[in-house]
């Protein structure tokens, strides 16, 4: 695990949990915004942190994460943001690790199956596949994510989806992919929940809307205070990843609010 700090001036904190089989660096830009204003702890799971490790699972990742806080003498967070992957680390976050997070943002985040596990492992296996293609044949990224909608404003679509594409192949092994998708889907979480007070939003772009009707049920069981947030015309992680302003301005209407 690698995490990247910004913004260490700052008293307030916020620590940010992003998806899987993307760069850490298309995190930055959103991570550099809410900067301005908080000491931000952007999250880099194993498998993905440039480091030669593998991914073990969530649970690793988010124990991890809240040693590397106790250790830096974080006892509590204003803010935690996670999408996908990132969001299933937020959610066995706020059930485990015992530190006080005044509010939290769970962006598109994943849950536990409920199904058998000879199901949760084919479905982990179709799911491998899919994204195992994507990182080895750069036309088959271009389809599955068209440049002119995910290359950030200002970049030049070729060079920034070749070097998305290098680093992709290159980094995430075929152990790390399968082990998160494994983990995300099947995490443990203690039952029932512990109750917390901390004020939560489920995020989702309007285009996933169904894909994530299953996830936003369980997180609402498990954190009865939790608002569902729908973002219009939006895809899966689109907002932190193509519009790092608005993401912050979403992110400090949240934080700053009643």
């Amino acid at each position: 695990m690698k995490v990247y700090e910004f913004g260490k001036g700052h008293e307030k904190t916020f620590v940010m949990f992003p998806c899987t089989a993307e760069p850490w660096w298309v995190f930055r830009d959103s991570a550099k915004a809410m900067a301005k204003d908080y000491h931000v702890f952007l999250v880099i799971a194993d498998g993905h942190d440039e480091q030669g490790t593998t991914f073990v699972s969530i649970e690793k990742n988010v124990s991890d994460a809240a040693d590397f806080l106790r250790a830096k003498g974080i006892r509590r967070l204003d803010g935690l943001y996670g999408v996908s992957m990132g969001g299933a680390s937020v959610i066995r976050f706020l059930a485990t690790e015992n530190i006080p997070v005044d509010k939290a943002i769970i962006d598109a985040g994943i849950t536990p199956y409920p199904y058998p596990k000879c199901i949760c492992r084919l479905i982990a296996l179709k799911d491998w596949a899919t994204v195992m293609l994507g990182t080895k044949f750069y036309p088959l990224m271009q389809l599955a994510m068209p440049p002119d909608r995910w290359t950030p404003k200002g970049q030049d679509p070729e060079v920034h989806y070749r070097k998305v594409f290098e680093f992709v192949k290159h980094h995430f092994s075929p152990k790390t992919i399968y082990r998160v998708f494994w983990s995300a889907n099947n995490y443990s979480m203690p039952d029932p929940t512990p109750t917390v007070d901390t004020k939560i939003e489920y995020w989702y772009g309007e285009e996933e809307k169904r894909a994530r009707k299953n996830n936003l049920a369980y997180v609402r069981r498990a954190y009865p205070q939790t608002v569902p947030r729908e973002f219009k015309g939006l895809a899966h992680a689109e907002l932190v990843l193509m519009f790092p302003e608005r993401f912050c301005r979403e992110v400090a209407c949240f934080l700053n609010g009643a």
